[in-house]
């Protein structure tokens, strides 16, 4: 049985859904979607990784006061995630939407595919604007920038070409690569993924051993994308998706480099550790029929990283 199996291929391969909502906000000249303070809210999920992206991008920059942002529930059923009343997550204060299914068909009443988060909401036209974490991440990094109490630079011009480089083998490779293996229906599909996902954390590792990050001297998109999946790797991706050959905990350069992450102001309020077990391990019922969310493992992100020296 497939956990998604509108998006399994016929070998066994899963194939994840393109972005049905692509509108970008643009800061330059005339636009139908201009930056504007207070007019877009951000839906999301604390137990997602492509949400986590947004809200790690959100914070950084101090985008707080511009873009507001409501919580759903990490438990999702067949009616898709729920805005209920919870901690850190909250019934929908600004449409009354019960389930986010609620913001797509007021965007298109005829959309028929899963309902993902994160949502970038327009406020004004009252319709989704994106529901792309890549753009929504890349928009808030670029057009948003006016409106950011931090002025940091994720996507440097002068770095762009590695950065975008990076990106695509670690969504391929990893972000996504987890999902391969763990929504995989025959043993082919699953080893495969999982061979190229550890052959992608190697290569990671050892380009950690001599830098503290990935492109530069401080963190920038890429190291961003990467920590939403290795803060959830030992949690969850291990035993939950199979992905078991190692932890990261075993990888000496990743391990540190996690923690250095982590550790940066303002980051360790967005990892839900709770949030994200309940949701892979209650709501991914076709792989855990029983629901029982395992108690472990222990986790120590604030331990010290010892990477300060590192340039």
């Amino acid at each position: 049985m497939a956990q998604f199996p509108c998006e399994l291929s016929e070998r066994g391969n899963f194939e994840r859904q393109k972005d049905a909502f692509n509108g970008w906000i643009s800061a330059a000249g005339k636009s139908e979607n201009p930056v504007e303070s207070g007019r877009y809210h951000l839906y999301v999920s604390w137990a997602c990784p492509w949400a986590h992206r947004t809200i790690i991008a959100r914070r950084l920059l101090g985008l707080e006061r511009a873009i507001g942002m409501t919580a759903v529930d990490p438990v999702r059923d067949d009616r898709g995630w729920a805005f209920r009343d919870g901690v850190d997550f909250s019934r929908d204060p600004l449409n009354g939407f019960d389930f986010l299914s609620q913001a797509y068909h007021a965007t298109d009443p005829a959309y028929q595919g899963r309902y993902t988060v994160p949502v970038l909401w327009d406020k004004q036209a009252r319709r989704i604007v994106s529901n792309s974490d890549d753009a929504i991440m890349r928009m808030f990094e670029t057009e948003f920038i006016g409106l950011a109490d931090r002025k940091l630079d994720l996507y440097p011009v002068e770095h762009r070409e590695t950065i975008d480089d990076l990106n695509a083998m670690i969504y391929g490779a990893l972000n996504n690569g987890v999902y391969k293996a763990g929504f995989a229906t025959s043993q082919e599909n699953y080893e495969s993924a999982v061979t190229r996902l550890f052959d992608a954390l190697e290569k990671l590792d050892d380009r950690l051993a001599a830098r503290r990050f990935l492109v530069t001297d401080r963190p920038v998109e890429t190291d961003w994308r990467l920590f939403v999946t290795l803060v959830r790797f030992d949690a969850v991706y291990v035993g939950h998706f199979k992905c078991n050959l190692r932890r990261i905990a075993d990888f000496p350069h990743l391990s540190g480099y996690l923690r250095d992450l982590y550790q940066t102001p303002g980051i360790a309020e967005t990892v839900k550790i709770d949030q994200i077990k309940r949701h892979y391990y209650f709501t991914h019922d076709a792989i855990n029929p029983t629901r029982i969310i395992p108690l472990g493992p222990i986790l120590d992100f604030e331990s010290p990283h010892g990477r300060e020296a590192l340039r």
